[in-house]
């Protein structure tokens, strides 16, 4: 018999949605997307943990583009004093005719922030800068959703560029379907239950 890997569904575009039972304070309640996913292993940015710092206080070229809220995002505990920064192409863009950008999941890319914003803008309906990234070595994420730690689902563009004051986690949960949905009705504290 051949055993299917557990992270055999994770690929670019995919979310890794904390289970409630995740409490390591750098992933609980969070919404990873997953950016490169091989046999190395997998890399991604949290979606829903927006910082103090704005763009515009550590990017001044790049801050009037970001998405709202113009804050730069904690996209994991790995490498924090490095920013990647995702945008969603507007409809009828192609990643390969564009400078500077390489192409994750479908309108989903990486941009280069030494580009130059005022030409990439025109062709970007919005962008997120994150501090840091998201990474599991090989076997590890296999290992942590097998343990039960992630749920894996598709990504949507939108979850990119969550609206501030979001619950990204529940709202993605809740889109799954029974019985998935019901876990986004978990209390974030149990002993307040």
């Amino acid at each position: 018999m051949v055993r299917v890997r557990a992270d055999a569904e994770v690929e670019p575009g995919s979310l890794l949605v904390a289970a409630p039972s995740l409490v390591d304070p750098n992933f609980r309640r969070t919404v990873v997307y997953v950016i490169d996913h091989r046999g190395e292993g997998t890399l991604g940015v949290v979606l829903n943990r927006p910082s103090e710092v704005a763009v515009h206080d550590v990017l001044p070229a790049w801050g009037p583009h970001a998405s709202r809220p113009q804050a730069v995002y904690i996209g994991g505990p790995v490498e924090q004093k490095t920013a990647l920064c995702l945008a969603a192409l507007r409809t009828g863009e192609d990643h390969r005719s564009i400078d500077g950008v390489v192409n994750v999941h479908g309108p989903v890319a990486l941009i280069d922030l030494d580009s130059d914003p005022d030409s990439l803008m025109p062709k970007v309906r919005g962008l997120r800068v994150f501090a840091g990234y998201s990474g599991w070595g090989v076997d590890q994420l296999a290992g942590e959703i097998d343990r039960g730690d992630w749920i894996v689902v598709p990504g949507l563009p939108d979850d990119v560029l969550s609206p501030p004051n979001t619950d990204l986690w529940g709202r993605v949960l809740r889109r799954q379907g029974m019985p998935t949905a019901l876990l986004a009705t978990f209390p974030l504290d149990v002993r307040r239950n």
